[in-house]
């Protein structure tokens, strides 16, 4: 893209990020949409002359058969060019991808004598869902699912790093019971890896059943053909799974269980986003200063945690799209109208948003330090998060009140170490629970957290 179409670019995906999305902007362009219809219609060709129920179309020789294949792996953008050219005159997408194609074997004469074939029995709704459905699982398994795995790595190196780090946390924003910042890196894998093996169980889902999904036009020529079973062979050829059941339309049911499962994944991270923000913020941690690049344009001290905002933002756009979508596509007046595919159109943007987010986060995390000097300094200065145990302690040897006696001395009160020794010994422990407790301190009182980080890494 010229320097010209990224400034005059109506959105940021295809004008200030655009270098970031080379990979996604192959797989979801309008160029890939053709791509993968032009790859439908050859391989449905193909299929057709091998079938045995369809004696009406003879083999291909090898010569046909590799300018066939060579059509659909050498596809460019001229190629691309010259569909939307023929578009033009059409007014229909998909019939320009049949004319495309005829043109394309228009010098070799034992494809030319058998052009008509090139979309039999098909609407355009079969040679689009499937394209679809090969767009969706390409950017998934070749963009989004690595980006995620990426993510993950980042998060596992940051959490293991840190898992015996003590650290105060905070529940309704006030000091409770210490954690590992490790642990809570790792509460993240967690719930990142579940969406991502949901998201990656997904099926998804293809017809190729005619105008109405009935086979119609498909039974007036061959009727002893079994088509829902050739359909089902062809589908499966692609890759995708069949849908025997439709309208004109694949109903994009699978879609909708993607897009949610994209959206959860994406909360997750905006969550991680605003808990790193957060703890940036009060210097838990640093971020590393790159030289030249400025925080303020007033403030020269400044350091913005902007890969962590980047990616909120996103995360928040990406998700409105995906979320129009997931609840748009299942819905359609009757046997079909066109709103699907106004709406379809616009997957590319939200995994686009989704890439984007995904890289920022990444990012965001290869530039922080543990700032330990803080974490431990808060750690000192809130010695009432031990109220917890002391109260646990004395319901174990089953002394009275312990609850209200802690919460009597303790709350909404400062609390330092000689403070703390002064609550235990207004309590008259047992001798083995004071000295239990005396020697406690705010960065030993962290349970299971440190050997818990092991368990998100399995």
């Amino acid at each position: 893209m010229t320097e010209e179409n990224m400034l005059t670019a109506l959105t940021s995906i295809d004008g200030r990020y655009r270098s970031k999305l080379g990979d996604l902007s192959n797989i979801c362009s309008e160029m890939g949409l053709i791509k993968y219809r032009v790859l439908v219609e050859l391989r449905w060709l193909r299929f057709l002359s091998l079938s045995n129920e369809i004696p009406d179309l003879p083999g291909f020789s090898e010569k046909a058969l590799n300018h066939l294949e060579e059509i659909e792996s050498q596809f460019s953008l001229d190629d691309a060019k010259e569909v939307k050219r023929l578009e033009k005159q059409t007014n229909h997408d998909v019939k320009a991808v049949e004319y495309f194609i005829k043109n394309k074997i228009s010098d070799i004469p034992e494809l030319k004598e058998i052009q008509e074939w090139i979309h039999f029995g098909c609407t355009s709704e079969d040679i689009n869902n499937c394209a679809y459905g090969l767009m969706v699982k390409s950017a998934l398994e070749e963009t989004l699912l690595p980006l995620i795995d990426q993510l993950l790595g980042s998060l596992s190196e940051l959490s293991i790093r840190a898992k015996s780090i003590p650290m105060l946390s905070r529940t309704h924003g006030q000091t409770a019971s210490p954690t590992t910042l490790g642990k809570e890196i790792a509460n993240t894998i967690f719930r990142l890896k579940r969406q991502k093996q949901l998201l990656s169980e997904t099926q998804v889902y293809g017809k190729f059943n005619g105008a109405v999904g009935n086979f119609n036009a498909h039974v007036i020529a061959y009727p002893e053909a079994d088509w829902p079973k050739l359909s089902e062979n062809f589908i499966q050829s692609l890759g995708l799974i069949n849908n025997p059941m439709t309208t004109q339309i694949e109903p994009h049911d699978y879609l909708a269980e993607i897009f949610h499962a994209l959206i959860r994944t994406n909360q997750i991270i905006l969550d991680f986003n605003r808990d790193m923000w957060s703890y940036i913020s009060i210097d838990y941690f640093k971020q590393r200063n790159v030289p030249g690049e400025v925080g303020s344009s007033t403030m020269p001290h400044k350091i913005n945690p902007i890969d962590f905002e980047n990616s909120e933002g996103n995360i928040g756009i990406g998700n409105s799209i995906l979320e129009h979508m997931a609840s748009k596509l299942l819905v359609s007046r009757w046997q079909r109208d066109l709103t699907d595919s106004t709406v379809l159109r616009n997957i590319g943007a939200a995994f686009a948003y989704c890439s984007l987010a995904y890289q920022a986060t990444i990012r965001g995390i290869s530039r922080v330090a543990v700032n330990k000097e803080k974490i431990s300094k808060d750690l000192d200065e809130s010695w009432e998060v031990l109220a917890e145990a002391v109260q646990t302690i004395m319901r174990k040897y089953n002394l009275a009140e312990p609850y209200e006696k802690l919460k009597l001395a303790t709350r909404g009160k400062k609390i330092t170490r000689d403070t703390y020794v002064e609550v235990l010994m207004a309590l008259e422990l047992p001798k083995e629970a004071m000295e239990q407790l005396e020697n406690l301190t705010p960065q030993e009182y962290i349970g299971l957290a440190d050997s818990l980080v092991e368990l998100a890494q399995q």
